[in-house]
């Protein structure tokens, strides 16, 4: 996927909102999307992690009718799709799911069983990476959960950025934002949340790539386990150079 530059324009308003939301309560960078960008924005929540519940609360508050989706790589966690229809109930969400090209038995056909064991990268690009940039399709902007205490690739984290990967705008609203903020706003506002996280899991992904997370280590240390693998590819270029193959493109 080819990196995509924003024009001069856009880059100075990113460079100037970055710097104005910056530490600023994640309402504030959620309403300025909502009002700058309208129906030209997207939010994308995962339903695994406390931080995107915690973004669609406030979401219903400062900008009711945002667009939600998230992406269902057929292997999530069966607390996870609960999850979806709870919080699609509680907030009164049309929540769009993206599915990849590939259904599992087609990609097991075609590149053989557990390629995410094999090579977690076009495992991810397949099931993810591709399916984000369809629900990215025609729009200017999209939120996203990202924080910087999350993980070390994620330190550098802005409250607004480019996506040069999707070539739009990208809104971290939580950037600044600790886990304990997360779960403080989280219990104080009755927000709903996987069950899972109650059970050792602070991330969740796919069934196959998620593990419990042991005291002392690392927030994301149950995804990919052992395959010296820290993102999906979503958020960081992990996929440099890397393609979905021309049949999966459809």
């Amino acid at each position: 996927m080819n990196r995509i530059a924003p024009d001069p324009q856009t880059a100075e308003e990113v460079a100037r909102e970055a710097a104005r939301l910056d530490g600023a309560p994640p309402q504030e960078a959620l309403a300025w999307a909502y009002a700058r960008y309208g129906e030209g924005l997207t939010l994308a929540c995962s339903f695994g992690g406390a931080t995107g519940m915690a973004l669609l609360d406030m979401a219903s508050r400062v900008a009711p009718g945002v667009e939600v989706f998230y992406l269902d790589t057929a292997f999530l966690f069966p607390e996870t799709y609960e999850l979806v229809r709870t919080a699609s109930e509680r907030y009164g969400l049309r929540v769009r799911a993206y599915a990849p090209r590939w259904t599992p038995e087609q990609q097991a056909a075609e590149f053989g069983p557990a390629l995410w064991r094999r090579d977690p990268d076009l495992c991810c690009q397949l099931r993810k990476v591709e399916p984000n940039g369809r629900a990215l399709e025609g729009k200017q902007a999209w939120v996203s959960g990202l924080r910087r205490d999350q993980a070390k690739s994620r330190a550098a984290v802005a409250a607004v950025e480019w996506d040069a990967k999707f070539g739009l705008v990208k809104v971290n609203p939580m950037a600044a934002w600790t886990e304990a903020d997360v779960w403080a706003y989280v219990r104080a506002n009755g927000v709903p949340y996987n069950p899972l996280h109650d059970q050792g899991y602070p991330s969740l992904g796919c069934t196959h790539c998620t593990r419990p997370v042991r005291p002392g280590e690392d927030l994301r240390a149950g995804r990919w386990t052992g395959q010296g693998k820290e993102e999906c590819g979503l958020h960081a270029d992990t996929m440099a150079g890397r393609e979905t193959p021309a049949a999966a493109k459809g």
